[in-house]
């Protein structure tokens, strides 16, 4: 039987399969599909130091291979999420992981000091800065070295081990990660989605609500595949989680196989809510079937 138990950082998972933020709320009420204490950890939606509306409807359109979405990051603020949901995620027995966010630094400084009043079961901070830095022209903070390096050191004062999702839409990827790492982040999640945009045939206008998107899904995997390949291979010390078209086991296979430790699930959730389970339990039978003793095996394994 392999063994599931992986790394990131200083954060030790019982097995490599995490939700992805975003797709399954603010944890409670995925606990109703499945025993979230199995998985590797939640991650929650994206969340700031104040409740943020979001975009305006549509929000989500399905596409070939996956879906667009422009939900906004909307949610309430983390003081109200520590105080209503975190509790009664707590006691499913899972590890979780709070994703952050930001309009300037000074909103991620606020969300980590929120943070830092957090229980035990919280066991590492996402810092999503995929997000428009409207100190910087509304440039994505994943889009600038300097940018990511600064969210990332704000949000260090949660005294949580940080993880820093990047966005596949940067120039150059591996320079960013770089930054992340020489700010304090333990590890870099790879990647957020791809900008989108779907204009309706009829109308010839934007179907969205925002106009403008992001691309999830299965169509996405090869480039999150290879964002993980190129750190791994430039930056091979640094803890890699892999996310983008997690569809089935053998996706984890690429992420692990191209340097990631651990991969996230979240766009096929929506069509079935208990596939990030599924897709563990079919990792596990894949691994006995191909003599993998543990999982720590593969990670990087594209590269020997």
């Amino acid at each position: 039987m392999v063994s599931l138990a992986t790394t990131i950082g200083s954060v030790e998972l019982r097995a490599p399969v995490l939700t992805a933020s975003g797709v399954v709320g603010h944890g409670v009420e995925f606990a109703r599909y499945l025993r979230p204490s199995e998985l590797g950890a939640i991650v929650v939606k994206s969340m700031k130091s104040t409740p943020w509306q979001g975009n305006p409807a549509p929000r989500l359109l399905p596409t070939a291979a996956g879906m667009v979405n422009s939900v906004g990051l909307s949610g309430p603020s983390l003081a109200h999420w520590l105080a209503n949901e975190l509790p009664r995620l707590e006691v499913t027995g899972a590890s979780v992981v709070a994703s952050i966010w930001g309009n300037n630094i000074d909103e991620y400084h606020e969300a980590a000091v929120v943070l830092s009043k957090a229980p035990d079961c919280l066991v590492a901070v996402e810092v999503n800065v995929s997000c428009p830095n409207l100190d910087d022209r509304n440039r994505m903070f994943a889009h600038s070295a300097e940018a990511t390096a600064q969210a990332v050191a704000a949000s260090r004062n949660s005294g949580l081990p940080c993880w820093a999702k990047l966005s596949p839409n940067a120039a150059d990827i591996v320079e960013i990660a770089a930054a992340a790492q020489s700010a304090g982040a333990q590890a870099v999640v790879l990647t957020n989605t791809l900008l989108a945009m779907v204009i309706d045939p009829e109308t010839r206008r934007p179907l969205l609500g925002a106009k403008r998107g992001g691309l999830s899904g299965a169509a996405m995997r090869p480039v999150a595949v290879r964002a993980c390949y190129d750190v791994h291979e430039a930056i091979p010390d640094l803890p890699i989680v892999g996310v983008g078209g997690v569809t089935n086991c053998e996706a984890v296979v690429q992420f692990l196989a191209a340097g990631a430790c651990a991969v996230e699930v979240g766009t096929a959730t929506f069509a079935d809510p208990r596939a990030p389970l599924r897709i563990l339990r079919d990792f596990t039978t894949w691994c006995d079937r191909h003599d993998i003793a543990q999982v720590r095996d593969l990670v990087g394994s594209a590269h020997n």
